[in-house]
């Protein structure tokens, strides 16, 4: 497992690469919503002021979640402080991580000492035998960067086991907004459950890093203890509690990510390609020529993510009709230089 695990963005990278400006790349690497939240001018006064944890803005992040009062509800620099915190509020055990996944969680429970065993996707469909030898699960929900989902009652079957020998599931919702039926923050006051979630892919406000750990206030606790104090911004604070108040934009943004989303899928099925699954954020395509498909775009200006095991490409949505004008003329010469590559072998 790499110490440096690959991300999506990494535009100045790419730039360097491939000799095309900043200003020049279309970036579909993220799945981050391209039409995002629009951020309104902020107050002086929140550049000067210590950030205040008394100031409503967990009542405003359970309200929008649906958390029980009896729940501890953290605020956190995005969920990537999470990730790196709560390996280190467990002695070493053994932690069960999906693959494909998000490799921060691997990452991070792996340097605190814990034993890693990759669950693979497979052995989620075929049932749950594989729980029986782990004391922690995490699972990504819906998968990054697959768009797999696991219902809601098969993942209260897991916590219910784990719990019983003193485990945990933490189940990572970064991509889960606007996913109805699916979350488990309604019951996040259950011992042993810990659900994140962020500002970052859905509300299009990952330089923000805001998000939020729902689980009993003991784990909560000893997770704000370990981050310290002001560990979210006052501007952040700020733009959190008003995004997550903006119920009509949220509303219309799900049905429009939804439509795109179908989409992108229509638009990649037509340059020759199989249907794709994948989130309303993004789509997702295993393919043995994956790393040649991301090559060529990449040559092009067109960022997208690419995945070796197994091979495959993870591609976000266009935001606007030039960014979709330009991802569909590209994607016509697409399979041309596929078809070209596999005659030439």
């Amino acid at each position: 497992m790499s110490a440096t695990p690959t991300h999506g963005g990494r535009l100045i990278e790419a730039a360097r690469r491939w000799g095309i400006p900043l200003d020049h790349w279309l970036d579909l690497s993220t799945g981050i919503n391209r039409q995002g939240w629009k951020v309104p001018p902020l107050p002086d006064y929140l550049w000067r002021q210590l950030p205040e944890e008394d100031d409503g803005l967990d009542t405003v992040i359970r309200g929008w979640a649906g958390a029980p009062g009896n729940a501890g509800c953290l605020p956190v620099p995005g969920s990537q402080a999470a990730i790196q915190t709560l390996p280190l509020l467990r002695s070493p055990c053994r932690v069960g991580v999906p693959a494909p996944g998000f490799e921060e969680h691997a990452r991070c429970w792996a340097l605190a000492g814990h034993e890693v065993v990759p669950v693979s996707l497979a052995q989620v469909e075929s049932g749950d035998d594989w729980l029986g030898d782990l004391d922690v699960m995490v699972w990504i929900n819906p998968n990054n960067p697959t768009g797999m989902t696991v219902s809601r009652e098969r993942l209260l079957d897991w916590h219910a086991e784990l719990v019983g020998r003193d485990g945990w599931l933490v189940v990572d919702e970064a991509f889960a907004t606007s996913y109805r039926g699916i979350s488990l923050v309604p019951m996040s006051s259950a011992p042993g459950l810990v659900v994140l979630q962020s500002l970052g892919k859905f509300f299009g406000l990952a330089g923000v890093r805001a998000g939020a750990v729902f689980a009993e206030p003991a784990i909560t606790g000893a997770l704000a203890a370990r981050l310290g104090p002001w560990s979210l911004s006052s501007p952040a604070r700020y733009l959190m509690a008003r995004a997550l108040k903006d119920t009509l934009w949220q509303q219309r943004t799900a049905e429009r990510l939804q439509a795109d989303s179908d989409r992108l899928d229509r638009l990649l099925q037509d340059a020759g390609l199989p249907a794709t699954r994948g989130t309303i954020l993004f789509r997702y395509l295993e393919h043995p020529k994956a790393q040649l498909m991301v090559d060529f775009l990449a040559g092009r200006g067109i960022l997208v993510r690419y995945f070796d095991n197994p091979s495959a490409l993870r591609i976000g949505l266009p935001g606007d009709a030039f960014e979709w004008e330009r991802l569909e003329r590209t994607l016509q010469h697409l399979m041309n230089v596929v078809d070209q590559h596999r005659s030439d072998c």
